[in-house]
């Protein structure tokens, strides 16, 4: 008797060796970067905002940034070596990794941002090389929470963004009509297309809610374009532009949220193949993973935030059936091009605070809401797993909301364990493996869809018996 993922139909009109036509397959890859875009740009401007040692630097950080996710996507579709997946994996800056290196810019400088960022990333590597030994303990209650905080995390951010200032309640014009109204634009705009259109506007809702945003903004006078005006029109990326700094609580924390990202990963892999009929193989898995940790590592160097997989984009391949490796080799492309021109990045560095805050926004709402639909899909929410989900989530939104109650220990354990990811992630793997009842090494483990270790693997149990 068949297994049910054998029996899986595919639903794509490309596969993933397919190349269409280029006259479709250029507009297809542009689809991808429209898709992915804010969420790749949104990072190092929200970070430019946060971090007073860049502040000016927005329009650097979004080229670079950019540039490191054309060059990540390209190897993502087209490996070099062990580096890469062979799938179309669109990559992109991490919203996870957001909120901890606020905190580690302003406590430590921006090198060390990108120092943590440099020498936590081969953790992913190693992931990849050995994930089938890591896997059990990270089963979707776990990583269901980590994506919750992620998202939770992040909303006071892009309140700041929303109410016009990046800087905090006491900055000028926090919270002015004029801004309310543009972030409340982009969000009705947002969710209108999202709710109410189907196929293409659908897909691009969050762009172009932004672009409306934009130009009502522009019309009302409130964007300052002299930053494009004084911006070339080609640049050469440069590395090492600020430096590198290694604090030990920086690379633990970022360390950790490498872990978190890389189970990201494997479930935006397994659900891109899964569109094609059938479930990830093992080598695109530790490909993926290899090409994330590499390529973060590759980021850290030319001055942008960590790469991994854009969930997004995975989809898009569901949702218009198109999962050709060489349309997103093009949206790489794509990528690249636009990260060579200053000038766009100077576009999108002036827009207003309070028209990407609209944007982030939703954005940030729906990594929360991707969380809970990974728990409530997979989890049995019994007495075990509904207090491992209310003490995680308590203890790590604790940390967020109380930062002072670390205040008596040592500045790197206030790094560390201030962050909600770090704390509440910590705590969902603790005690997933403490309790009875489900726990690895205890009992039966919950696995993430389509990773269940094969007969005779470590961790795996009897082979099912077939009863026809």
């Amino acid at each position: 008797m068949g297994s049910p993922e054998a029996e899986r139909q595919s639903v794509v009109s490309y596969d993933i060796e397919d190349k269409p036509p280029l006259g479709k397959a250029i507009p297809l890859g542009i689809q991808h970067v429209l898709a992915m875009f804010l969420g790749n740009v949104a990072p190092p401007l929200i970070l430019a905002g946060a971090v007073g040692s860049v502040t000016g630097q927005t329009t650097f950080l979004v080229q670079m940034a950019l540039i490191v996710a054309g060059v990540a996507t390209i190897v993502q579709a087209y490996p070099v070596g062990p580096v890469g997946a062979r799938l179309p994996v669109v990559m992109g800056t991490s919203f996870a990794f957001l909120g901890p290196l606020i905190g580690i810019g302003n406590q430590f400088g921006i090198a060390a941002v990108f120092g943590a960022s440099l020498l936590a990333a081969p953790v992913e590597i190693v992931m990849g090389v050995s994930f089938d030994r890591f896997r059990r303990y990270f089963p979707p209650l776990v990583t269901g929470i980590v994506v919750m905080l992620i998202g939770l995390t992040l909303i006071p951010t892009g309140m700041n963004y929303a109410a016009g200032a990046s800087a905090g309640p006491s900055a000028e014009g926090y919270g002015s009509f004029v801004n309310l109204g543009l972030a409340g634009l982009v969000l009705v705009v947002t969710v209108g297309l999202n709710q109410f259109f189907e196929g293409f506007l659908r897909v691009i809702s969050v762009f172009v809610g932004i672009v409306v945003g934009y130009l009502v903004a522009l019309a009302l006078g409130v964007v300052d374009l002299s930053t494009v005006a004084a911006a070339g029109w080609v640049t050469v990326p440069v590395p090492l532009r600020y430096g590198l700094a290694f604090e030990p609580s920086a690379v633990v924390t970022v360390a950790f949220l490498y872990v978190i990202t890389g189970m990201e990963t494997i479930g935006d892999i397994s659900g891109t193949v899964s569109a094609t009929g059938r479930d990830a193989t093992r080598e695109e898995i530790r490909g993926g993973l290899v090409a994330d940790g590499v390529m973060s590592a590759f980021g850290a160097v030319f001055n942008a935030l960590p790469n991994t997989s854009f969930s997004q984009n995975v989809g898009l391949v569901n949702f218009t059936g198109v999962a050709s490796r060489y349309v997103a080799g093009i949206g790489g492309a794509v990528l690249l091009a636009l990260g060579f021109v200053p000038k766009v990045g100077a576009v999108v560095s002036a827009m207003p605070d309070a028209v990407l805050g609209g944007g982030a926004l939703i954005l940030f709402a729906m990594i929360f809401s991707s969380g809970a639909r990974l728990i409530t899909q997979n989890v049995e929410l019994d007495h075990r797993n509904s207090t491992i989900l209310a003490m995680s989530m308590a203890l790590g939104l604790g940390v967020a909301f109380r930062p002072e109650i670390l205040q008596n220990f040592p500045s790197e354990v206030q790094t560390l364990f201030g962050s909600a990811l770090v704390t509440g992630g910590m705590a969902a793997l603790v005690l997933n493996v403490v309790f009875p009842g489900g726990s690895v090494g205890t009992g039966p483990t919950e696995y993430t869809a389509g990773l269940e270790p094969n007969p005779g693997e470590p961790g795996a149990g009897a082979p099912p018996v077939d009863d026809d």
